[in-house]
């Protein structure tokens, strides 16, 4: 019982002595110059999702939508929404969506990773404007980090990727046996 007690001790110590040490360097640290802000960006592909590829999660066959919409939805830790806004893909179906207006209340629960996913709006394709969950198209789809940045004298940013995400046609032919 009393070598557990020591043993308890002695990590104890050792724990206490590593912090000290941390915490003045902290204190110490310089401060970060004050220069340009790095934006937060979601980046991604909507396509319209072939009726030979209906019901799967599949590519093949699909196309890009030009001006489909969908957003973005970020919700802080305590899951209420603190960004929302919708983007428009362009003619390669390709979004680029800055997070302008973003703001992170706790630094790693409101991470763009962690707080906000990316949604289907619309399609501006009447063939083709039926909702999938591809990708959680639906739901709402993760945010990957990709190691992705911009660098420019003017502007800073991080780039995040989600989807590809699917549309398809409301109605497809039954497949020939």
């Amino acid at each position: 019982m009393a070598s557990c007690q020591l043993i308890l001790l002695t990590i104890s110590m050792l724990l206490v002595s590593f912090a000290i040490p941390m915490i003045t360097a902290y204190e110490h640290a310089p401060a970060k110059p004050a220069g340009k802000p790095i934006d937060a960006v979601v980046e991604g592909l909507v396509y319209c999702q072939s009726c030979d590829s209906y019901g799967s999660w599949s590519f093949t066959g699909a196309k890009p939508i030009a001006k489909a919409k969908v957003s973005v939805i970020c919700k802080d830790y305590r899951r209420r929404v603190s960004f929302y806004k919708a983007f428009e893909a362009d003619e390669n179906g390709y979004f680029y969506a800055e997070l302008k207006g973003f703001k992170m209340g706790h630094s790693f629960l409101d991470h763009p990773l962690h707080s906000c996913k990316v949604k289907l709006v619309s399609s501006p394709l009447e063939n083709c404007d039926t909702f999938t969950n591809v990708n959680d198209g639906l739901n709402g789809a993760p945010l990957r980090y990709e190691d992705k940045t911009i660098v420019r004298p003017d502007y800073e940013a991080v780039i995040y990727t989600a989807g590809p995400l699917a549309f398809r046609p409301a109605y497809c032919p039954p497949k020939a046996n």
